[in-house]
């Protein structure tokens, strides 16, 4: 009877099809078997791309004659520290009792390319083989995933896809390391006092260099500029707040180059005098604006929002974050980590009820228990369809990362950083059940006179603003306290703030009372002038990247977009892949690129990393381009998709190494 035979990426994954399959029976070396089923592994990637030098010896010598190295056919070999398993999964593969063959490596275009590389290099034949796609390691999932393979042909386009990835990654690697190297090796080895240096040049990686280059050398040649406020005073001795001034149309400052911006005024001097000219002058409340709003549960965690969540809260670098949930994955307690998407499907939200029960019995936790208790109490709806949470639109192969709700005997056993890493992820998922945060603002412009300008009155604004958190909502549980801890609604978070300006500790004690002040005033309201001050602001540097804000940075294509809304509506094709992005930050700290702090994550050129940057901004500054970089990417999507040919990307991609090349060696 013929067998069938399941090829997974890890030894542990296969050892959870086995138990699914019931298959634990007959352990051999290098995989199980059954009457029914064959279950083998790779470890990781066991075949890889040829070095020049096997295609000829001569190209072991860089040499500007033999560029550019573009094959017509593309050699393989096996990796030789994993040649074993590389054998055992061969003689699988070419059993003759072997009827099907079920590819069960990661779902994802990098697990796609490790099967068929190998199935490549031994030529399988005559084989019907299926595809297992599935989102988490349940029990159920894997049944399904098992029931509902779909033939191996289905996914060619996305194995074409992976298989272009590696060969421009291959392509660009090779000639522009090698090109840079020849031309300007020399030099910069003498420049940094080395003997003799290549110079690394990758696709992503060099882009992400450029960014951390040019972040810094924004920082360091940044020059402080101080300007200067005007903040107002009113009210009585006994009860005041403060107002900004701001620059408007009605203004005896409109347009004059007295001011550095619409709040401030160049020279401290200047500021003086005009302070000075509304002494003594009538103000009035002109408006008072108040609102409500609410405030939603941000989306689900994709990988890129989770590597930053991370960095921010354990300091700790992408692809440990990686390692964790994947951990967190092969353990059953998470759905698939390299996901793009902050969403699920329909089809998972018309079911989403198993994993919050499933959470309610298995996941031992106060804190979480007494969200969960609460949303029974409350008859919160878990019917999310129609949510901002749910689009089968925003989903490629992947939904977003949340709990599923089992594996909860494999929790105890988990280093501690991994359980906290599982929580957030629950809370994250919790908290999108939870109403909206409830806000309620007020807004105040102020009006004083000032003097004529051009035989006009001129009116000179001051606002001022308040928010006060009416209800918590998701909050309670983003904020992490039990409910029972909760303060009242006359206790709740509050902030008065004067627009564009950060309260210092002083001011903070006084927002309760401003707030208050704020709420009594009426609009037409003569209110008294208690003091004007002068506050000294300077302008600021941008930040250092961190290895999250990086991830996220990739993510959207070299823009580090703190406001999530804005982030998810520019998404586009990134810099790299969610199974790339931290490998790459990990390979430029090796190769001595960059430094990671590790206790702050902030990311620092080395003078190696700079001066890298220099020679290819000399040479192709395009290669710092992130859209550029991120248009490539783009590429392979539409590969995967259908939308183009193999033949015409990687026609454009000959084209495009062939005229850098070009350019490079007549210029020399």
């Amino acid at each position: 009877m013929a067998k069938n035979l399941l090829i997974t990426e890890k030894p542990s994954v296969a050892m959870e099809f086995a138990k699914v399959l019931k298959c634990g029976g007959n352990r051999k070396d290098g995989y199980i078997e059954s009457e029914t089923w064959i279950i083998t592994w790779c470890v990781g990637h066991l075949v890889t791309m040829s070095y020049p030098e096997k295609y000829d010896e001569n190209l072991k010598f860089w040499r500007l004659d033999t560029l550019p190295f573009m094959p017509k056919e593309y050699k393989y070999e096996v990796i030789p520290s994993v040649e074993r398993q590389y054998n055992v999964v061969k003689s699988l593969l070419t059993r003759e009792d072997v009827g099907c063959i079920y590819v069960a490596t990661d779902s994802g275009r990098e697990g796609e390319y490790i099967y068929r590389l190998v199935e490549n290099q031994v030529g399988v034949k005559d084989k019907k083989r299926k595809r297992v796609w599935i989102d988490s390691q349940t029990e159920e999932e894997i049944k399904r995933g098992i029931d509902e393979a779909k033939d191996l042909s289905s996914y060619d386009s996305l194995c074409s896809s992976a298989y272009l990835r590696a060969k421009e990654d291959y392509l660009i690697g090779i000639n522009f390391s090698r090109l840079l190297s020849i031309i300007y090796g020399r030099r910069m080895a003498k420049d940094i006092g080395e003997e003799k240096i290549s110079i690394s040049v990758g696709r992503v990686m060099t882009c992400v260099l450029g960014m951390v280059v040019q972040r810094e050398r924004e920082i360091k040649n940044f020059v402080k500029t101080p300007y200067y406020k005007i903040i107002g005073e009113f009210g009585d001795d006994q009860s005041s707040f403060k107002a900004e001034w701001k620059v408007t149309e009605t203004s005896s400052m409109w347009e004059t180059p007295k001011l550095y911006n619409e709040s401030g005024f160049r020279k401290e001097e200047e500021a003086k005098q005009f302070i000075g000219s509304l002494k003594e002058k009538k103000a009035t409340v002109t408006e008072v604006k108040k609102s409500k709003t609410k405030e939603n549960a941000p989306l689900l965690f994709n990988l890129a929002e989770l590597q930053n969540e991370a960095t921010k809260r354990f300091k700790i670098k992408p692809d440990e974050t990686l390692e964790i949930v994947q951990n967190l994955y092969e353990k059953k307690l998470v759905t698939y980590p390299r996901t793009d998407a902050r969403v699920l499907s329909t089809a998972v939200a018309k079911i989403i009820s198993k994993n919050l029960n499933g959470i309610v019995k298995g996941f031992k936790d106060e804190e979480v228990q007494g969200y969960m208790k609460k949303m029974v109490e409350e008859k919160y709806s878990t019917n999310l369809v129609k949510t901002k949470y749910v689009n089968d639109s925003k989903i490629t192969d992947h939904y977003a990362i949340i709990p599923t709700g089992q594996g909860f005997e494999n929790y105890d056993k988990l280093p501690e950083l991994h359980k906290k890493m599982y929580k957030i992820i629950v809370k994250r998922f919790i908290s999108i059940f939870y109403p909206p945060a409830e806000y309620s603002k007020i807004s105040v412009i102020i009006e004083v006179e000032s003097e004529e300008k051009e035989g006009k009155k001129c009116l000179e604004q001051f606002s001022s603003s308040g928010k006060v958190c009416e209800k918590l909502g998701y909050l309670e549980v983003a904020k992490g306290k039990p409910a029972e801890e909760k303060k009242t609604k006359e206790e709740n978070i509050q902030e008065n703030h004067i627009e564009g300006q950060e309260a210092s500790k002083e001011e903070n004690e006084k927002e309760d009372a401003n707030l208050e002040i704020l709420k009594k005033l009426k609009k037409g309201q003569e209110i008294e002038v208690v003091n004007y001050e002068i506050k000294t602001s300077e302008t600021t540097p941008p930040s250092r990247y961190n290895s999250g804000s990086m991830i996220l940075a990739m993510e959207n294509a070299g823009k580090l977009i703190e406001e999530e809304e804005l982030r998810e509506q520019i998404k586009g094709a990134g810099i790299g892949t969610s199974a790339t992005r931290a490998e790459i930050m990990k390979k430029l700290e090796r190769i001595g690129y960059i430094a990671i702090n590790n206790k702050t994550q902030i990311i620092t050129p080395t003078v190696k990393g700079e001066k890298i940057y220099d020679i290819v901004y000399q040479s192709m500054p395009d290669m710092l381009n992130p859209k550029l970089t991120a248009s490539w990417e783009k590429g392979l999507e539409m590969v995967a998709k259908e939308e183009i040919g193999a033949d015409e990307f990687m026609g454009k991609l000959e084209k495009y190494i062939d005229s850098k090349i070009d350019k490079l060696v007549v210029r020399r």
